[in-house]
Order: C-alpha cells, then structure tokens, then sequence
C-alpha cells in the first residue's frame, strides 16, 4: 500500500508543531458543516442492543426519501471510505476475476486522492482524466467526485447518465461520488440509479450534518451491488445509534440546516474579498483559492493556530473550510491582515 494521504482535520498534529491548546485552534482544513446539529434523542436500547432490521429499514426508507432515490434503497455504510476500501472487489464481481484484471480505471482528476490510492496498492492501472473525451474501452470503472473536491467542478446530470450509457456498451461502471451534492441537489443522479443498472451513488451523511464522527454514509446502487457491499461489510456494520440518529435527522427539515451553512460560506467570501485572494472553486462547505505563496500562507495560518489544507500536487491551491460563527471569521480576517509577504 502506498504512502497514507494527508486529509483535512489534522488539528492534533498541527497544535504539536505550531503549539497551543486544541481547544484554541480553528479548524478550516476540512469540508465539513462547523455548526452541527443538535442530536435527536437516542433510546437507551440504541446503544444497549445490536440494530436489528427494523433500525436499520427505518433508516434505509428515511435515506431513499433524503436522497430522492426513486425506490431504491440505500445501504447504510460505516462512512464511504469503507466502500471505497471495496472497489477492487466491486470491479471482480461486476465484470469477473479475469476480465476486471484487464481493465482500466479513469478518475476525473485533481478530486479526492483515496481512489487512486485504493485502486493502485491492488494493481490497477488508473488514469486520471479531465474530459469524458479521454474515456476509452479499456476502462472498466469510472469515478466522478460531484461536485469535486477540492476544485468543485460539477457535471450537469445529463452528462453524467450520458457517461453511464457509454460504459454499459463495454460493461463498465460508473461511480459518482455525492458527498458534497446536499447544497446541489439538482446535480444528484441518484434518481437515475434503478433504471441504469451500471451506476452506483455514493452520499456521505456527516458532511451536511456537521456529525462526521458517526461515520455514516450510504450507498445508492442496483440491488446485486447493494447485496455485495451489505455482504462484504458484514453484519451490524453500522451502530444503531448512528441509524437511529440518521434517521430523525434525514425526516427533518434541512431547510435551516443548508440556510445556516451558505451563511457560513457568505462570511468565508467576504474574508476572502477583503484579504484579495482569488477563489477558485468550492462547494457550500469549502473554498479553494490559489495563491503564489500558498505553502507560506498555510505556514503563517497554523503558526496563528488556524489550519487549511494544503496540496503536494498543488503548491498554489489552499482549500478552506467553513469557520462556526462571525467572530471566526474576524479572527481569520485580522490573521490574514497582518501578513507579509
């Protein structure tokens, strides 16, 4: 296996190095709603008793409801990271041990590196690729980040349906990742995944939520990857808890949730226009800028105790995140003013 990837939320590592206490630092490095919700009541038996099936259904039918899904219903999943640990195995099932061992992987690129990574430690040949131009009949599995992370190029539906129509022609699969679709839901295709059969959803329930520590996401695909995937993860692979949990909140009303969060992403703009550093790209959760000293700027952050995420391949790009509240956002805004370069 290659080298681990360094992600967002590395606070402890960052208060080892620059100093402080954690309570004292901002967290910026990571796409993820910094005012989570208040948790709904979770029964004592939750946390006492394994979920049974009835836990477990409730979640499925509030997830397939959420997620506008079209019947199907959705696999809960201890966070999407563990199906992606998955795809190589996803690619033997769908097209055979033998075929799938011939096949490439094409990855819209720059997006979130564990794909590449995953597939490549188990012999994968990977291409990453900016166009559906480039796709070509040795790919067996496609993957789309939409909207991307970090740059949050978005692919309109169509284009999407219109990759997996292609693949299905050489018995490939398309993957599309929608961790950060909650803020754009016209860009989901997960409707679309029943009447496909050849494309699988991914959707991350922390994200939107601020609650990333249940480790929750799940998976809209055709009923024999759904069977695979439940197969492979094992029994109770998810808590009741983080069910229960889910469920209360996806049969809410997200309204203020997604209102909250693009306030948030409104007070990051203006700290961004005031300090004049230009905006790439981004997604409700995140910014990406470009800046000629990105690396020195990170540097200068951490050593004011707020952290960005920063990128090897990408020694311009800084990627931040949502701060909780206004005072934040004063408190980056005056870091951001007192730098030199």
């Amino acid at each position: 296996m290659s080298a681990p990837i360094v992600h967002g939320g590395g606070i402890t590592e960052a208060a080892a190095r620059y100093g402080g206490r954690l309570e004292d630092w901002l967290d910026l490095s990571t796409g993820i709603n910094p005012c989570p919700v208040a948790l709904p009541e979770v029964p004592a038996r939750a946390w006492h008793r394994l979920p049974d099936n009835q836990t477990v259904d409730d979640a499925r039918r509030a997830a397939a409801a959420h997620y506008r899904t079209n019947g199907v219903l959705p696999l809960p999943v201890p966070g999407t990271q563990s199906v992606i640990q998955l795809l190589p195995r996803l690619m033997q099932f769908h097209q055979g041990a033998g075929a799938a061992a011939g096949r490439r992987v094409a990855i819209f690129a720059p997006t979130y590196g564990e794909y590449a990574r995953v597939l490549q430690a188990v012999g994968f040949a990977v291409d990453r690729i900016e166009s559906a131009g480039e796709l070509a009949a040795e790919h067996g599995l496609v993957i789309v980040v939409n909207p991307n992370n970090p740059t949050g190029r978005a692919f309109a539906p169509a284009d999407i349906i219109a990759m997996a129509e292609r693949l299905k022609e050489q018995a490939g699969l398309l993957i599309v990742d929608e961790a950060f679709g909650d803020l754009e839901p016209e860009l989901s295709v997960a409707s679309h995944v029943r009447e496909q059969g050849n494309l699988v959803v991914f959707r991350s329930f922390g994200k939107f939520f601020g609650l990333a520590g249940l480790r929750l996401g799940f998976v809209v695909a055709p009923e024999p990857v759904l069977s695979a995937f439940a197969d492979w993860l094992g029994p109770w692979a998810v808590s009741g808890p983080a069910l229960t949990i889910s469920t209360a909140l996806m049969q809410g009303d997200t309204r203020a949730i997604a209102a909250g969060i693009l306030e948030r992403r409104a007070g990051l703009d203006a700290v961004l226009d005031g300090a004049g550093i230009a905006r790439l790209g981004g997604t409700g959760l995140f910014v990406l800028v470009e800046h000629q000293q990105a690396g020195l700027l990170h540097e200068r952050l951490c050593e004011a105790h707020i952290l960005t995420r920063k990128f090897d391949y990408a020694p311009t790009w800084l990627r931040i995140g949502l701060a909780p509240d206004a005072a934040a956002d004063r408190r980056l805004a005056d870091a951001l003013r007192r730098m030199e370069f």
